[in-house]
């Protein structure tokens, strides 16, 4: 466990240091200070289980990640690590594998974000992107092939959708799926794709040609694509600010061949897509939401053991003030994340719901953010005490499963019922 000095504060600080180690109390993996209208203290059962083995990794995972993080390194074995702990379902209903509420699939996205933001990510892409792919769209041999692996990480897998020249628009994305005799021939370019480049596989969105099919000719469907095929070539993308311990490559397809059978069937169309981002979007919530409390926290500590003028940083006003606005801002996001999980659970929740708790946690996490950042005064720039990582790696998550912008639009056309899309 890091030590802190009065120079430097330690930003994280896990509860737990495997899955048996706590008396499985909520309070003890969310203070009260954190968590002050109670909302998480009746977790139970199998949620409150999978949100213990999340929080345990943090003392195993942070020196590691800390390392990778400053020089951009992904520990991909980390994958496998998620997988033991049975983290990577996503709220999937797998065979053999625990089944979570989607509080339960919410609160791991929070815990593990908590830790750090790249680490979230992974399960993001390989559960809730790639295996959630094949769970909802893909035929029972592609589950049977792919589930069990993708599910324990010995497989590693990725989820092709952006384009270099369409992101926000990707309904418009140009990449071809050509029929060409028993395959399927691939051309174009993918770009921020995560586990797009020295993995297994990857999901690919295309749109399809193919005239001996004219209920699906032109539209949008989904291929599973093994990576060491020819014509497939990935680079992964440097210099970034955010998220430094996972990659994103820049895919070229060059007339990639596949079996027919590599299409999923259940993707007829970018509503099929479609179904797959809606999923995940409320999970970004959930992520600001942990970048949020991991920052809430290193403020609150710094405070309390940061002497200044003879007394704690906890003793003077405009800090208690500053505390407490932060309190509010991270109870709005709790808020929000609860009321989606509701909703989800009773299988009532509409896009626009999604969207706006998308907008809200990722622009309130920036605030306590910022806000934790400066409290820390220099000590705040440094990575140790993770402050200014969660900053840059929200940067990222304001940004994908659908920009703050797009979001917000989608909110306007459910409030006004006009689109303002072009």
């Amino acid at each position: 466990m890091t030590t802190t000095t009065s120079d430097s504060v330690a930003t994280e600080r896990a509860v737990v240091s495997a899955p048996d180690a706590c008396a499985a109390t909520p309070a003890a993996l969310l203070p009260a200070a954190a968590d002050h209208f109670a909302l998480f203290q009746d977790v139970a059962g199998e949620d409150l289980a999978a949100w213990v083995a999340a929080r345990s990794l943090a003392d195993e995972v942070l020196p590691r990640i800390n390392d990778c993080w400053e020089r951009g390194e992904y520990p991909k074995d980390l994958i496998g690590r998620l997988g033991e702990l049975d983290l990577l379902t996503d709220g999937l209903d797998v065979p053999g594998h625990r089944t979570l509420t989607p509080l339960g699939t919410g609160l791991v996205n929070m815990e593990l974000s908590r830790i750090d933001g790249s680490v979230g990510t992974m399960v993001g892409v390989q559960g809730g992107l790639a295996l959630r792919s094949i769970m909802l769209l893909g035929s029972q041999e592609q589950k049977q092939r792919w589930a069990e692996s993708l599910v324990t990480g010995r497989e590693h897998a990725g989820f092709a959708l952006t384009e270099p020249d369409h992101g926000s628009d990707s309904v418009s994305l140009e990449t071809v799926a050509r029929r060409d005799g028993d395959s399927w021939v691939l051309t174009g370019e993918k770009r921020w794709i995560g586990n797009g480049a020295d993995c297994d596989l990857t999901v690919v969105w295309a749109r399809v040609e193919d005239e001996s099919q004219p209920e699906l000719d032109g539209q949008v469907s989904g291929f599973l694509v093994d990576q060491s095929l020819p014509g497939y070539e990935a680079e992964v993308i440097r210099g970034k600010v955010a998220l430094r311990a996972i990659d994103q490559a820049h895919i070229t397809l060059s007339d990639v061949r596949i079996p027919l059978d590599a299409r999923l069937p259940g993707a007829r169309s970018f509503k099929d897509t479609s179904k797959v981002l809606f999923a995940t979007r409320a999970g970004v919530a959930w992520g600001a939401l942990g970048h949020a409390i991991a920052c809430y926290e290193a403020a609150l500590e710094h405070a309390q053991k940061r002497i200044q003028f003879g007394r704690p940083l906890a003793k003077a006003q405009h800090v208690q003030v500053r505390l407490a606005t932060m309190a509010q801002t991270l109870t709005s996001m709790q808020l929000y994340c609860m009321r989606i999980a509701e909703l989800e659970a009773v299988g009532t929740i509409r896009p626009e719901q999604a969207s706006l708790a998308k907008v809200h946690n990722t622009r309130a996490a920036r605030e306590i953010a910022s806000d934790a950042r400066d409290m820390l005064g220099g000590s705040g720039i440094l990575l140790e005490n993770r402050v200014v990582r969660h900053r840059s790696d929200l940067e990222a998550l304001h940004t994908y499963e659908g920009t703050d912008t797009m979001q917000s639009l989608i909110v306007g056309r459910s409030i006004t019922g006009v689109s303002a899309f072009a």
